[in-house]
């Protein structure tokens, strides 16, 4: 990827604060973009505005709760005012459900990961529609799982919000594909060495799976490269 392929665009990445997200940000910054990081933890928040700055990146922390109703549109409201555009819109926040057969699934769970997977994704979309039309190169990204496509044994819950959300986007996609010049793309990460892998598979050793810096740096080429609308791809690169 060139330097600063990136340079002067606007970013707003959800669940910033750690994982994927977190290094999503950071690469973005590390290629010249001005970062929005959003999450619900400040401490971790600062902690990767922190290591923005320390490589000479330029990034604002957005404390929030994406399932609060009027979070969302507040944060649109502020980017509006402060650049007036949104060139990249990165979903990265989700909430993993317990693991369990369908017929036991916890209402509670399944209720809070509908909430933050599906819902705050149509919010995050409609606030940003806007403002995505207005930049030159509007480019939205979400982070999906194989099992939203794949349906797998005890992983119902998790996989009917990602089906959810992929099926968001891509109508998205197609909805505003010949009336502006925003391009949607679903990235699934594949096996990454995150929190949320960690409480799903247990007994695994996490050296054994990429590090989320490696999806990271593949979602910074894939804007800095550019892809068609409706782009689809697995991120398939060992640990």
């Amino acid at each position: 990827m060139a330097d600063k392929a990136l340079e002067g665009r606007i970013a707003l990445v959800t669940g910033a604060s750690r994982g994927i997200g977190a290094a999503t940000a950071k690469a973005l910054a590390e290629a010249g973009a001005h970062v929005v990081v959003t999450g619900r933890n400040v401490k971790d928040l600062e902690a990767v505005e922190d290591a923005i700055h320390a490589e000479g990146g330029s990034s604002t922390i957005a404390p929030m709760d994406l399932t609060e109703s009027d979070s969302i549109g507040r944060l649109a409201h502020a980017i509006a005012e402060r650049w007036d555009r949104l060139d990249i819109l990165v979903i990265s926040a989700a909430m993993l459900p317990t693991l369990t057969p369908v017929t036991q699934i916890d209402a509670k769970q399944f209720n809070q990961a509908l909430t933050l997977n599906v819902l705050a994704t149509q919010a995050l979309l409609a606030a940003f529609d806007p403002l995505l039309k207005r930049s030159e190169h509007g480019r939205i990204i979400g982070l999906t799982s194989s099992v939203g496509a794949e349906p797998r044994a005890f992983w119902g819950a998790y996989g009917a919000t990602k089906a959810a959300f992929d099926n968001l986007l891509m109508s998205h996609g197609q909805e505003i594909g010949r009336i502006s010049e925003t391009r949607v793309a679903i990235v699934d990460p594949g096996a990454t060495r995150t929190a949320m892998r960690a409480r799903a598979y247990p007994g695994e050793d996490p050296q054994t799976v990429k590090p989320p810096e490696a999806v990271a740096s593949r979602i910074a080429e894939l804007l800095a490269e550019d892809f068609e609308n409706l782009h689809r791809e697995r991120v398939s690169i060992s640990a």
